[in-house]
C-alpha cells in the first residue's frame, strides 16, 4: 500500500508540473530569455544624443535583484517606426529576420515600444490639415497588429508587453501642448486597443512621467527620458509582469 501510494503521488506531482505553462516554468527556474522590441526608448537613447541604459535595462536590472538569470536581445534601434519591424519579423531578406525570429522563438519575455516615430514623421502634415491623422493612426494600428499576431505565430506561448507613449513636449507652451496631446491620447488608445484585441498586456506611461515630467524629459530641445525617467518606465513593466 505505501508503495502504490508513493507511486500515486509522484504521478500526481509529475501532472502537475506538465499542466504548467512554459512561462511559469521558466519563473520557477529563475533563468529568462528576453527581446526587447522598439525605437530608441527600448535602445536607450538619452537626452544628449548618446545610448545609455533604457527601459529594458533597467528591467533586467529588476529581474536580477530578484535572483533571475536573465539574457537581454535587445533590438532597439533609434528612429524605428512599426514599418521597420515589420521588415524584420515578414521579409526573409532582411538581415535580422532570422536572429530576430530565432530569438522570440526562444524568448519567455518580450517588451516592445513602437508608433511614436510613425507620428511624428506625419506630424506637420496632420497639424496642417487634421482630418488626416485617423488614416495615420490606422497604419500605425494595422502594423503594430501584423507584429503582434506574427510574434504570437512564432511564440504562441508568450504575452508582449506593449508600451504606452508618455508626453515628449513637457517644456512648451501649454497652448501647444494642448494641440499635441490629443494626439498623444489617440496614439496610446490605438496601440492599448491593438495589444488588448491580441491578447497582450498594455503599459501605460503618460501619467508616471508626468509626475516629474520635466526632470524626466530634462531637455527642451530633445524628446528622451533620463535615467530616472527610463527606471520610472521599467518600474511600470516590472509592475504589469508581476500581476499576471
Amino acid at each position: 500500500m505505501k508503495m502504490k501510494s508513493k507511486i500515486l503521488r509522484t504521478m500526481l506531482i509529475g501532472a502537475m508540473f506538465a499542466s504548467l505553462p512554459m512561462t511559469t516554468l521558466a519563473k520557477d527556474n529563475k533563468q529568462l530569455d528576453y527581446v526587447a522590441l522598439g525605437d530608441s526608448l527600448a535602445a536607450g537613447a538619452t537626452p544628449y544624443r548618446e545610448l545609455d541604459k533604457g527601459y529594458a535595462d533597467f528591467l533586467v536590472d529588476r529581474y536580477e535583484q530578484s535572483q533571475y538569470e536573465i539574457t537581454l536581445n535587445n533590438y532597439g534601434v533609434p528612429g524605428y517606426r512599426t514599418t521597420n519591424i515589420v521588415s524584420e519579423l515578414l521579409n526573409p531578406t532582411n538581415s535580422k529576420y532570422g536572429p530576430l525570429r530565432e530569438s522570440i522563438k526562444n524568448a519567455e519575455l518580450i517588451t516592445i515600444d513602437i508608433g511614436a516615430n510613425d507620428l511624428l514623421a506625419n506630424l506637420k502634415t496632420i497639424q496642417q490639415n487634421p482630418s488626416t491623422a485617423p488614416a495615420v493612426l490606422n497604419t500605425i494600428a494595422q502594423n503594430l497588429y501584423l507584429i503582434l499576431s506574427e510574434i504570437e505565430k512564432i511564440n504562441p506561448r508568450i504575452k508582449v508587453y506593449v508600451m504606452g507613449y508618455y508626453n515628449p513636449f513637457p517644456h512648451l507652451p501649454k497652448q501647444e501642448q494642448a494641440v499635441l496631446l490629443p494626439l498623444l491620447d489617440a496614439l496610446n488608445q490605438t496601440i492599448e486597443k491593438v495589444a488588448s484585441a491580441n491578447g497582450d498586456e498594455f503599459v501605460p506611461t503618460a501619467k508616471v512621467i508626468k509626475k516629474y515630467e520635466t526632470a524626466y524629459v530634462p531637455n527642451p530641445n530633445d524628446i528622451h527620458l533620463s535615467i530616472e525617467g527610463y527606471k520610472a518606465v521599467a518600474k511600470e513593466f516590472w509592475k504589469a509582469i508581476q500581476e499576471e
